[in-house]
């Protein structure tokens, strides 16, 4: 960090360990600032820099905006594997739901970054990232406070099913400017670009794929 005429100014990586939001999160956050409110940066030998006070007092109306809309907590390191309980307290949502969600997934939801095998059952663990990033995904139909996906809406289908259709096509066209290339690279390649989570991205590319092949 740069301390300028007695004020912090921190770089995106300063901001990273800072908040312990990942860099895909803290771009995206920049990229949609005409709608987010996020505070203008400076530039300070050739790299944008955020006013650490302003920053902070923004990122914390910003959490708490998300969690009145949806009770997902987006605190906390993006990285930590978390188990069903944890998960739940993420989402907002009764453990058992998580329990429901091993048994009968609902749309997008992420595979489990490890799975620890009990006496009498498996416990799947996941990471914050991939939860947020499922939350954030419209096809996941994580529309409420609870975690219940909403009811029948024609139109929010239509939306959904239309961003969809644009990804896979962004999935497609980076598969064929990226030829040799791993689904796991591409898929970081579009999370980086374009935001959201590398999982979800995955699972475009994956469709991308087939769709290609057809």
């Amino acid at each position: 960090m740069k301390t300028v005429d007695g004020r912090q100014w921190a770089t995106r990586e300063d901001l990273i360990e800072h908040s312990g939001y990942g860099e895909t999160t803290l771009k995206r956050l920049w990229r949609d600032r005409r709608a987010n409110g996020h505070p203008g940066a400076r530039e300070i030998d050739g790299v944008l820099h955020w006013e650490l006070e302003l920053w902070d007092t923004w990122f914390a109306q910003q959490r708490q905006r998300d969690r009145d809309l949806s009770g997902v907590d987006r605190s906390g390191d993006p990285d930590e594997q978390l188990p069903p309980a944890g998960q739940a307290r993420v989402l907002g949502v009764d453990p058992a739901r998580i329990t429901q969600y091993a048994k009968t997934p609902p749309p997008g939801w992420p595979d489990p970054v490890r799975v620890e095998e009990l006496k009498t059952r498996v416990r799947e663990y996941r990471t914050r990232a991939q939860l947020w990033a499922w939350v954030d995904d419209p096809v996941s139909g994580f529309g409420t406070k609870g975690g219940r996906p909403p009811g029948p809406d024609p139109k929010a289908r239509a939306r959904a099913a239309k961003t969809l259709d644009t990804r896979v096509q962004l999935a497609v066209e980076a598969l064929a400017a990226m030829p040799g290339k791993k689904a796991g690279e591409v898929a970081a390649a579009l999370a980086e670009r374009h935001g959201q989570g590398v999982d979800m991205w995955k699972r475009i590319v994956t469709q991308a794929r087939k769709q290609v092949q057809q």
